[in-house]
C-alpha cells in the first residue's frame, strides 16, 4: 500500500499539523488513565499522529515513570507506545525527541535509540489500524485535512475501510473510527480534536458509531476559549474521553480562560468528581444522545436546559402543529434563471424571487429579482409551449446542459432547475430564515414570494407566525442554534434545516392572548429584549446559559 506521505501535497500535510500545549497533553493523559501508578509496560499505548511529540515525550516520562515505581525493566517496554508518523522528517524528529527525553532521564544512550525506534513507525495510523484490536489506549491530537485536500486513490482506500467517512469528512473522523476500532475490552481513546463532527452531518456516522457499537462517552471537554495549542487555530476544540465499554453516566464540562494555570490534579479531581476549581464547570449526566443526533456541548448548563427543552416542548418541525421547514430554489445556473427585473417571458413563468439580501427587520423587501421558472403543477414545462422562455434559456443551451442535474436526466429536460418549485409555497404566509447570519432574524413574507436557495422557509398551520417569528428571533431561540449549531469564522451561523428542525417550541395552545400580543408586538418592532422576555415566560424558564 502506498503510504499517504508518497501522495499528499506538502501544504496539505502541514495544514493539518496542530500543536498540543503541555498543560492540555498532561490533562488528557491523566482522564485517559495513562498514569505511573498503573503497570505502564504491560498496556499497549498508540500515538496516532506523533508531530512534534508532545503527547509521546510526555508518555515516554510516564512511562519511565511507572518502570521505576513497579520494578519493571525499561527494556521490557519495547511495545508499550506505538506511535505513529506518517512524514519521514517527522518521524526523525520524533525519535531525537523521545532520545532527547530518555537522556534527560538518565537511560543509556543505546537503550534509548533501541526503544525510540521501536517506539515510533514510519506509517499510515490509518492504514496499520485495520487488524485486529491491540491497544489499551489510543491518545493524540488527530490531524486537521479535508477529505478533498487527498489524492482520489487514497482517499477512495480511506472511504472504504472506515464506515464514519461519509461526505466531506475531515481525515480525523477516520482517526477516530480507527481509534476506536484498535481499542481492546475497557480500553480508552482519549482526544483532543476540532468538535464539528459532533454537529455536523459529515460526523453522523461516526456518532453513530460510537453510540451504537459498544462506546462510552465518559468525559466531554469545550476548550474554544483556552489557549490549548501551540499556535492560533480557527478550528473549536473538545477533548473526547471514549471506552470501549457500555455507556454509563457522562461528564461534560467547559474549560475556562485560566484553565492552563490551575493543576491537573485539580481539574482531574473537578471533572471526575464533581468537584469544585477554578478554569472549570463540570456537570454530569445520566446518559448520553443516540444514533446520529448531534453531541451539542456548549456548556454543563445549556446542555441541562437543552434536555430539559427537548424533554418538555415540541420540535420546531411537527405534525401536529402542521408546521413544515424548507429551503428555497437552486438553479445550478443563477446568472442564466434569475435577473433583477422581469425577464421577457410568459407571464406565468416568472416567479418572483426573494434574496437573503431582501429580509428587512422581520420584513421582506421585495428587491424585484425574477426567476424564470421552468415548473408548473404538473413538472417540467414543454419548451414547446412557451417559445418567449425558450428564446430566454436557449442561448445557453450548453451551459445548461453540462450542469450534473441535466446530464444525470434525459436530453431534453436540459432547461430543469436542481430544485423543482413547490407553486402553492409563493401563495402561503411564511417565514424566511438567511443561511448565514451573525443572528437568528426570520422575516415574514405574505404569500408574495419564493425563496431562493440560501434562504429557509417555515409554514404553519397552527402558529400565528409573528409569535412563532418572536420566539425564533429571541435569546432562546438562538440558544438551540448555538447548541445545535456550527460556529464559522467571524462569529457567524448556519441556520440549516436540520439544526431549524431541532429547535423546540412550547405548545402554540398554551400560550395566552395576552403573551401571544406580546411577543407580535416585539416581532413588529423587532425588540429583542422583549422578544426575550416573551420567550422565557412561554418557555418557563429563567435563565439562558451562555
Amino acid at each position: 500500500m502506498i503510504g499517504l506521505e508518497t501522495t499528499l501535497p506538502t501544504t496539505a500535510r502541514e495544514a493539518g499539523v496542530v500543536y498540543t500545549k503541555s498543560w492540555m497533553v498532561e490533562l488528557v493523559l491523566d482522564l485517559a488513565g495513562y498514569v505511573p501508578e498503573r503497570r505502564l509496560a504491560e498496556l499497549v499505548a498508540l500515538e496516532p499522529s506523533a508531530g512534534d511529540g508532545a503527547f509521546l515525550s510526555a508518555m515516554v516520562r510516564r512511562l519511565v515513570e511507572s518502570c521505576e515505581r513497579h520494578g519493571i525493566p525499561l527494556t521490557e517496554a519495547g511495545r508499550a507506545i506505538q506511535a505513529f508518523e506518517i512524514d519521514p522528517e517527522a518521524a526523525e524528529r520524533a525519535v531525537r525527541v523521545v532520545c532527547g527525553v530518555l537522556k534527560e532521564l538518565r537511560v543509556p544512550a543505546a537503550t534509548a535509540t533501541k526503544l525510540a525506534r521501536q517506539w515510533i513507525k514510519t506509517a499510515d495510523f490509518l492504514e496499520a489500524s485495520l487488524c485486529f484490536p491491540i491497544a489499551d489506549f489510543v491518545i493524540g491530537n488527530p490531524p486537521y485535512i479535508r477529505l478533498e485536500e487527498i489524492p482520489a486513490s487514497k482517499a477512495a482506500f480511506y472511504r472504504s475501510g472506515f464506515s464514519a467517512m461519509r461526505g466531506r469528512a475531515d481525515i480525523y473522523v477516520a482517526f477516530y473510527q480507527a481509534a476506536l476500532y484498535q481499542l481492546k475490552p475497557g480500553g480508552v481513546c482519549a482526544y483532543i480534536c476540532a468538535d464539528r463532527w459532533m454537529l455536523n452531518d459529515y460526523g453522523s456516522a461516526l456518532r453513530e458509531f460510537i453510540t451504537t457499537e459498544g462506546y462510552n462517552v465518559r468525559h466531554v471537554i469545550e476548550a474554544h476559549d483556552v489557549p490549548a495549542f501551540e499556535t492560533e487555530v480557527s478550528a473549536y476544540p473538545a477533548v473526547t474521553i471514549i471506552a470501549r465499554e457500555k455507556q454509563g453516566p457522562v461528564t461534560v464540562s467547559k474549560a475556562l480562560p485560566g484553565i492552563e494555570k490551575v493543576k491537573t490534579q485539580s481539574l482531574v479531581k473537578s471533572i471526575t468528581s464533581l468537584g469544585s476549581s477554578p478554569g472549570i464547570k463540570t456537570a454530569r449526566f445520566p446518559d448520553w444522545f443516540h444514533g446520529t443526533e448531534p453531541w451539542p456541548c456548549s456548556s454543563p448548563e445549556a446542555l441541562k436546559l437543552l434536555k430539559h427543552l427537548e424533554a418538555t416542548c415540541f420540535p420546531l418541525e411537527c405534525k401536529l402543529t402542521g408546521t413544515k421547514i424548507g429551503i428555497g430554489v437552486a438553479t445550478g445556473a443563477d446568472n442564466v434563471f434569475i435577473s433583477r427585473n422581469k425577464p421577457d417571458i410568459e407571464p406565468d413563468r416568472i416567479l418572483p424571487l426573494a434574496l437573503a439580501s431582501d429580509l428587512h427587520k422581520g420584513q421582506v423587501k421585495w428587491s424585484g429579482h425574477c426567476m424564470a421558472n421552468p415548473w408548473n403543477a404538473k413538472g417540467l414545462v414543454d419548451l414547446a409551449d412557451y417559445p418567449r422562455l425558450r428564446n430566454h434559456l436557449e442561448p445557453h443551451h450548453e451551459l445548461l446542459s453540462s450542469r450534473h442535474t441535466a446530464k444525470k436526466d434525459r436530453s431534453e429536460n436540459w432547461h430543469k432547475t436542481i430544485d423543482r418549485v413547490n407553486l402553492p409555497l409563493i401563495k402561503k404566509h411564511k417565514l424566511y430564515i438567511a443561511d448565514i447570519k451573525d443572528r437568528l432574524l426570520p422575516a415574514l413574507d405574505l404569500g408574495k414570494t419564493y425563496p431562493q436557495h440560501n434562504l429557509y422557509w417555515i409554514t404553519s398551520d397552527t402558529w400565528d407566525l409573528k409569535v412563532l417569528g418572536a420566539l425564533l428571533m429571541s435569546a432562546v431561540g438562538e440558544f438551540f442554534i448555538h447548541c445545535y449549531g456550527v460556529r464559522m469564522r467571524g462569529g457567524y451561523l448556519r441556520f440549516q434545516a436540520q439544526y431549524l428542525r431541532r429547535i423546540r417550541v412550547p405548545d402554540p395552545r398554551n400560550i395566552s392572548p395576552k403573551l401571544a400580543e406580546t411577543l407580535r408586538q416585539a416581532f413588529d418592532t423587532q425588540d429583542f429584549e422583549l422578544a426575550t422576555r416573551a420567550a422565557m415566560e412561554a418557555y418557563q424558564i429563567d435563565t439562558i446559559p451562555k
